[in-house]
C-alpha cells in the first residue's frame, strides 16, 4: 500500500478517542526524526508518544528498559525472550492506559513505534532459538494476543528504505559496531514488516524514504494524518 491509498479510520467509538497514527520501521530509517517533525507541525492538538527506549530513565518505563538493555542495548536481549516480550507488551499497555487518564484528550496521537515493533523484533529474537519456527506466525500471534488489551491504531505508517544504509546510519548514531546477531534481528524485522504490510494493506501505509529528505518524509506522513482527520470528520458528520 502506498501513501496515496489510505486506510479508513476506525469507526468504533471514534469520537471518544484521538486519531492515533503509529510510525514504524527498522532502526535507522528516520522514523523518530519524522515522528517529531510531524508532531511539531501539528502543534498543541497533537501528543507525541516517544519510543519507549527514548523515555526518561527515572520512570518505570526507563527502569524496565535499562534492565532489558543491561546485556544487549541494541536489541534488549537478556536471554529470556518470553519474559522480555511480556515486559515490552506491558509497557505499551501501560502507555495507552496513561493516555486514557489524561484530563484533556489530544486530537491526534503520533506514536514513535507501537506494538508492531514488539511483535516483529521479538518474533525475530524468539525464533532464533527454534530452528523450524515461523517468525511471521509468531509476530501475528503476538499482535492477536494484544488485541483485547490494546486497540489497533487508526493508521500504521511503515517507513522503508535501503536496509544496509539504515543499519549503517543506526550504527553511526549509537557509535558502535553492531554484532552479527543484532544485524540479523534487524534484517528479520525488516522482512516481517514487509510481510505484515503485504498481508494487511488496509492497516498499513508504506512510505519509501529512499531518495527523500527528512522534510519530504515528514510531509508525506503529515498528508496521511490530514487525510485521515478529514475522513474521520466526515464519519462524525454522518
Amino acid at each position: 500500500m502506498n501513501a496515496a491509498a489510505l486506510p479508513a479510520p476506525r469507526r468504533d467509538s471514534a469520537s471518544a478517542r484521538p486519531l492515533w497514527v503509529t510510525i514504524e520501521g527498522i532502526n535507522g530509517v528516520g522514523k523518530t526524526t519524522a515522528a517529531r517533525a510531524v508532531a511539531a507541525r501539528l502543534g498543541e492538538r497533537c501528543l507525541l508518544l516517544d519510543e519507549i527506549t527514548d523515555q526518561a530513565s527515572n520512570t518505570l518505563t526507563g527502569w524496565v528498559i535499562s534492565a532489558l538493555a543491561a546485556q544487549d542495548p541494541v536489541c534488549l536481549r537478556t536471554g529470556h525472550p518470553v519474559t522480555e516480550t511480556l515486559a515490552l507488551l506491558a509497557l505499551k499497555i501501560r502507555e495507552a492506559e496513561l493516555l486514557a487518564a489524561l484530563p484533556i484528550t489530544p486530537e491526534v496521537v503520533i506514536e514513535d513505534r507501537g506494538v508492531d515493533t514488539v511483535a516483529v523484533y521479538q518474533a525475530a529474537i524468539l525464533c532464533e532459538q527454534v530452528a523450524d519456527a515461523d517468525p511471521a506466525h509468531v509476530a501475528r500471534h503476538i499482535l492477536s494476543t494484544m488485541s483485547p488489551w490494546l486497540p489497533r491504531p487508526d493508521a500504521t505508517v511503515l517507513l522503508t528504505g535501503d536496509r544496509q544504509e539504515c543499519i549503517r546510519r543506526f550504527a553511526d548514531r549509537i557509535e558502535r559496531t553492531l554484532a552479527p546477531p543484532d544485524v540479523r534481528v534487524i534484517e528479520q524485522a525488516d522482512a516481517l514488516y514487509a510481510g505484515l504490510a503485504a498481508t494487511e494493506p488496509g492497516r498499513y501505509t508504506v512510505i519509501d524514504t529512499a531518495g527523500r529528505t527528512a522534510e519530504a518524509v515528514a510531509d508525506a506522513i503529515a498528508a496521511v494524518v490530514q487525510d485521515l482527520a478529514k475522513q474521520r470528520g466526515a464519519y462524525r458528520a454522518a
